[in-house]
Order: C-alpha cells, then sequence, then structure tokens
C-alpha cells in the first residue's frame, strides 16, 4: 500500500521539489497549493493536486476530507506553506504581522489538529514541520517571520511529546538560504514596508547584501532529500537542516555570545 502524503505549498520552491521527488520514490502525493493552476507540473508527475487556503478553515476541512475521503489514511504531513513578511518592527502593520503569524505558525497548527485524529487511530504517522534556521537565528527586518519559525520548533516540541504514544513522529526541517521565491517576496516586503523612511540606508543594505548572497543559495532539492530521508527514517531525529550556511550559522548561534553575533551580523551591513 502506497503511503499517502499531504504536502502544503506545493506549487513552488521546496513544496514543489517535494511533492515531485515523493511521487516518484512511489508515495501517493497529494499537492496543497492556494493557487492550484501553478501546479501543472506537479500534475504532470503524478501528484494529486488540490486547493488549499492555509488560512481559511473551511478549505481545510475540505482539504483533509478528501484526502480521507478517496484514501482513507493520511501517513505523512508535510507543513511548508509559508512567506516572509520583512520590515522593521516600528513599520510593520498589526495585522500585516497576525497575517504572518496566521499562515507560518497558526493555519500550520490548525492542520496539525485536523490530521493528527486520523494519525492516532491509525497508531502511526508522521509529521513534518518546516521551520528554517530563522526559528534559531534573528536577523533586522525580520522580526514577525522569525516569531513565526520559533513558533514552528516550539509547537514542534511540544507535539514530538505529546504524540510519542501514539507512534507518530514529529520532525522539524530547518532550511538555511534555498533558491526559491521566497527571497525576493520577502526582500519586496522590507523595501515596502521600510525602505523610505527611517530604516531605509539600512534596509538597502540588507536587500544588497540579500541579492549577493542569495546566489549562492542551495537548490530546493536538498530539502527535498532531506525531507525523503527523514520520512524512510524508522528512527528520525528531532530536527534535520540543510541549505546555504545552515549549519555554520546554527553553530554560531550555540557557541557565540549573543552581542557579539550582533556584532558580526551588522558587521556585513558595512561592507
Amino acid at each position: 500500500m502506497k503511503k499517502v502524503v499531504l504536502i502544503t505549498g506545493a506549487s513552488s520552491g521546496m513544496g514543489k521539489a517535494t511533492a515531485m521527488l515523493l511521487a516518484e520514490q512511489g508515495y501517493q502525493v497529494y499537492g496543497a497549493a492556494r493557487n492550484i493552476k501553478r501546479a501543472t507540473a506537479l500534475a504532470a508527475a503524478g501528484v494529486n493536486c488540490i486547493t488549499l487556503d492555509i488560512t481559511n478553515e473551511a478549505s481545510l476541512q475540505a482539504a483533509v476530507q478528501k484526502i480521507q475521503q478517496e484514501e482513507g489514511r493520511i501517513d505523512i504531513l508535510i507543513n511548508n506553506a509559508g512567506f516572509g513578511l520583512y520590515g522593521a518592527v516600528e513599520d510593520v502593520n498589526m495585522d500585516a504581522a497576525r497575517y504572518q503569524l496566521e499562515v507560518n505558525l497558526l493555519g500550520m497548527a490548525r492542520l496539525i489538529q485536523l490530521v493528527v485524529p486520523y494519525m492516532r487511530k491509525q497508531k502511526s504517522g508522521k509529521i513534518i514541520n518546516i521551520s528554517s534556521i530563522g526559528g534559531r537565528v534573528v536577523g533586522p527586518f525580520g522580526a514577525w517571520y522569525h516569531v513565526s519559525k520559533f513558533g514552528v520548533e516550539a509547537l514542534s516540541d511540544a507535539l514530538r511529546l505529546e504524540l510519542n504514544p501514539f507512534g507518530i513522529d514529529v520532525i522539524t526541517i530547518q532550511p538555511g538560504g534555498i533558491k526559491t521565491e521566497w527571497s525576493g517576496i520577502a526582500m519586496d516586503n522590507l523595501n515596502k514596508t521600510s525602505g523610505y523612511g527611517a530604516y531605509g540606508e539600512m534596509v538597502a543594505k540588507v536587500i544588497e547584501s540579500n541579492n549577493k548572497l542569495s546566489t549562492e543559495y542551495s537548490n530546493p532539492a536538498v530539502i527535498a532529500n532531506l525531507i525523503l530521508k527523514a520520512i524512510q527514517a524508522k528512527r528520525p531525529k528531532t530536527r534535520y537542516h540543510a541549505g546555504y550556511m545552515s549549519s555554520m550559522l546554527l553553530f554560531l548561534k550555540k557557541v557565540v555570545p549573543d552581542r557579539i553575533l550582533d556584532k558580526m551580523m551588522l558587521s556585513q551591513l558595512k561592507k
């Protein structure tokens, strides 16, 4: 019997790469996205494409019910949908901040609530939550994005303890720099929100630095292969990381005092 996978944010980037790899590996994959018109390549690769708005209760319920009706089970849930709201804390509208949390954290949590009862009944399952090295290491202008990803880390830790007696694994994936649409969207948000006020000079340097670094970012396939590894592991690790500078930044966060790390980050904006 093919294991049934539901992955959100499947129309591009890491989600698309993962959905296509898992379908190729013989999984029954349901790739969910808000704009399903962008998922033509997924359908051609054998992925079942479904519409899902992670912030809409009716949409969440409909997606889970559809899979249950068609397959009778969900073995693997990959919570990948998300975006980066960037801007100075002083400048970001509170409605925008709430939406960032709704997409990156609360929508994920609600989908987990809907799927877990079926996994408990099966006494098996894997929940893969896509966090970020930004769930451990914080840079300027990404406060609300970082808040959402720190939240994913905490949610995953609590969930892992709660679901252990039911045979359900909870795994956190921490991507570093990956070549996706995420970076461009985040920098556009930053420029629109804080590029023309008191933080304008610093914003320009952050965007310039990001543009340079992004040429070194890793291919989304790196994360897709990491997720496959986590899924296939009999006893998966609680966390996996990969992508540009992920190992270095996580190591620095672990061993370098905050003030020193602050200086190191700010020094990059003086070049």
